[in-house]
C-alpha cells in the first residue's frame, strides 16, 4: 500500500520545474505542487487545507534568495524538510544553504533518480524525528513519543508502540482503505505468527482511546475488511 506525501516544487525554471513535478510524480508515492517563486509559495504553504512534507528549493528566485526563504520558513516553524536545489555548488555556497536551515543540498544538473533517493532519505529522518507532528481530528500526533495531544482540552493520550505504528502508517495513507492484511504485514511483519483478529483488538483499543463514541467511530473508520483514517474528521472533539 503505497501512502502519497505531497512535495512543493519551488523553482523558477519552468522547463526543470516541470521535469521535477514529472519525476516526483512517477512512481505514485507522492503528489507535487509548483510554485514559481517565493511569492506563489507563500501563498500554497498558507492554505490550512495543504500540508507539505517536505519542499525542493531552488536557490535562484526572482522575488528573493532562496536561503533567505528557507530562514523565513524556519522562523515561522515550519520543520518540514527542505532540499536546497541550485547551480552555486561551492562548499561555501553549501554550507550557507544548510547555515540558513535546509536540510540537504542538491547540485544542477543532478540525476532525477537521486532526487527521489534524496527526498526519501530526508523523510525517513523527518519521521523518525522529535519535530515530526502529524494532525488526526482534533489531536496533534507526534509519534517519536507514541503521544497524541488535545489541545483544545489540555490532555495527553499515551499510545502503544503498535497503536502508534497503526495510526501512523493509516495516517501515511492520505484517508485511503486499508486492507487488515496490509495493516498486519506493515506493523507486525510479513513473518509474523498472528492474524487480522490482532489488528481488530488493536483497533478496538485505539478506538476507546481516541474517539468520542468508539461505537459509531468518526476517526477510525472500518471498510470492508480493513479501515481508513479521517484525519480531517472532529469526531472526537
Amino acid at each position: 500500500m503505497s501512502a502519497t506525501r505531497r512535495i512543493l516544487i519551488i523553482e523558477d525554471d519552468a522547463a526543470l520545474r516541470a521535469t521535477m513535478a514529472e519525476q516526483i510524480l512517477s512512481g505514485g508515492e507522492f503528489s507535487a505542487d509548483e510554485a514559481d517563486s517565493a511569492a506563489a509559495a507563500e501563498a500554497l504553504l498558507a492554505n490550512d487545507n495543504t500540508r507539505y512534507d517536505a519542499i525542493l528549493l531552488d536557490i535562484g528566485l526572482p522575488d528573493t534568495n532562496g536561503r533567505e526563504f528557507c530562514t523565513k520558513l524556519r522562523r515561522d516553524g515550519r520543520q518540514m524538510p527542505v532540499i536546497m536545489v541550485t547551480g552555486a555548488d561551492a562548499e561555501g555556497d553549501v554550507v550557507r544553504g544548510l547555515d540558513a536551515g535546509a536540510n540537504d543540498y542538491l547540485a544542477k544538473p543532478f540525476r532525477l533518480p537521486e532526487l527521489l533517493a534524496r527526498v526519501r532519505a530526508q523523510l525517513r529522518t523527518f519521521d523518525n524525528s522529535e519535530s515530526a507532528t502529524f494532525l488526526i481530528g482534533p489531536y496533534v500526533f507526534r509519534p517519536s513519543v507514541r503521544l497524541l495531544q488535545e489541545p483544545a482540552r489540555n490532555r495527553k493520550l499515551r499510545l502503544t508502540d503498535k497503536e502508534c505504528a497503526i495510526l501512523k502508517f493509516l495516517h501515511r495513507a492520505g484517508g485511503k482503505f486499508v486492507p487488515r492484511q496490509t495493516l498486519l504485514n506493515e506493523v507486525w511483519g510479513y513473518s509474523s505468527t498472528v492474524d487480522t483478529h490482532t489488528v481488530e483488538t488493536h483497533v478496538y483499543r485505539l478506538r476507546q482511546k481516541i474517539e468520542a463514541d468508539p461505537s459509531q467511530p468518526r476517526l477510525l473508520i472500518t471498510v470492508n475488511g480493513g479501515y481508513r483514517l479521517d484525519a480531517g474528521s472532529h469526531g472526537a472533539a
